[in-house]
């Protein structure tokens, strides 16, 4: 199963995270570990795509008064692709998932909250947005709460380790 992920990366940030092979090895182990569990997640498809975007506040709070009528920045969006019905078969080019966009100033003020490097933060909220690109929400807190959870299996995948003893704080998507 093949994934190609377009990063983007808007804001000054080290090479060790905001190199494009990082972010692709992860979303890889990502889309591998949801195909083998949560197989109804995701629509069979010769390969994927996905769009990572790693910006500043101003963009974010942009993008969230444009899309969710929210004038004010935010940690994550995500923009779906598959909010449609897909006919049974899908063609064989990729299929697009989505959009994730990351605000990075936010990210590191939450990183200094919870005690734990931006790096971590950033791959909390990818794969954040990645399980919404997958059709995952969070309307009520028990649905919040399977969410983080998955989010905690997906950074396990990766060997980076998470303690979820801290108030939820992806709620941009």
């Amino acid at each position: 199963m093949q994934l190609e992920v377009s990063i983007q990366t808007c804001v000054s940030l080290p090479e060790a995270i905001a190199a494009e092979e990082i972010w692709q090895n992860r979303f890889d182990r990502w889309l591998e570990d949801v195909s083998s569990t949560d197989a109804d997640a995701l629509p069979e498809a010769s390969s994927y795509e996905l769009s990572f975007r790693l910006t500043d506040d101003g963009e974010i709070q942009s993008l969230n008064r444009q899309y969710r009528h929210k004038d004010q920045p935010t940690d994550v969006l995500a923009f779906a692709a598959l909010e449609a019905e897909l006919p049974p078969t899908v063609a064989e080019v990729p299929l697009y998932l989505g959009d994730i966009v990351v605000s990075v100033d936010t990210a590191r003020h939450q990183a200094q909250q919870q005690g734990h490097s931006l790096e971590t933060e950033l791959t909390w909220l990818a794969a954040h947005g990645f399980l919404h690109l997958l059709g995952w929400d969070h309307p009520d807190e028990a649905s919040l709460q399977a969410m983080l959870d998955r989010q905690v299996q997906l950074l396990d995948r990766i060997g980076t380790a998470i303690e979820l003893d801290f108030s939820p704080h992806a709620s941009g998507s």
